[in-house]
């Protein structure tokens, strides 16, 4: 198991903890990792790929809370695990994923045992309610355009490329709106020189924008 990339976050005997009692899993784009109604005994950290985590709204619509990326976890099955209750989520591989599931039974006697494991906790639930803030003032104040545009950037900021590969009726359905909405201001920006449509998948051009 692979934990390079937490050197510079966990001491080393919680980086000893979590390859012994750690359980490594490995998923396929579109593969699901945690559904609705489920009782939640692990919490998992990404170790590579990128993770999208919806919930269903009282008209049971789902809407895109967040994203998780490399070294991040999952703060709503973190509160699952400690309140041994069904989950409120649904997890879903963007694309390939590799990720380490902590036992539930090590949640608690970590956050006592090692200063590192409670500042990654608290840290990752402070972003995740910072990305709840952003989405609830992005639907609320901005326009369906310019929620649009964030969105195509958020996707190439994770994956780290300018082909972004999603249909518009997936768009739509993670913003929120129809697929005709999505399809015609999609045309607009390849009009405007700043996108090119192709099947399934979006060319973000020089002239789009850089992630923010």
């Amino acid at each position: 198991m692979d934990l390079k990339n937490f050197k510079d976050i966990f001491e080393p005997g919680l980086i000893d903890e979590i390859q012994s009692v750690g359980v490594w899993q490995s998923f396929k784009e579109g593969d699901l990792i945690m559904d609705y109604g489920k009782y939640i005994r692990m919490m998992p950290i990404i170790l590579k790929g990128t993770v999208k985590v919806y919930r269903l709204d009282e008209n049971g619509n789902e809407i895109l809370l967040y994203y998780l990326s490399s070294s991040e976890s999952c703060s709503m099955a973190y509160s699952c695990c400690m309140e041994a209750k069904k989950s409120e989520v649904k997890a879903i591989a963007e694309d390939d994923v590799e990720l380490v599931s902590i036992p539930h039974t090590k949640l608690d006697e970590w956050l006592c045992k090692y200063p590192s494991w409670r500042n990654y906790i608290m840290r990752s639930f402070n972003e995740r309610f910072t990305e709840l803030l952003k989405s609830i003032e992005s639907i609320a104040f901005h326009k369906l355009d310019d929620r649009l545009i964030a969105y195509l950037k958020e996707k190439q900021r994770l994956s780290g490329s300018s082909v972004i590969k999603a249909s518009h009726y997936l768009i739509a359905d993670e913003l929120a709106t129809s697929r005709v909405v999505i399809s015609r201001l999609l045309k607009h920006m390849e009009n405007d020189k700043k996108i090119i449509l192709y099947r399934n998948e979006i060319k973000l051009l020089p002239s789009f924008g850089k992630p923010e």
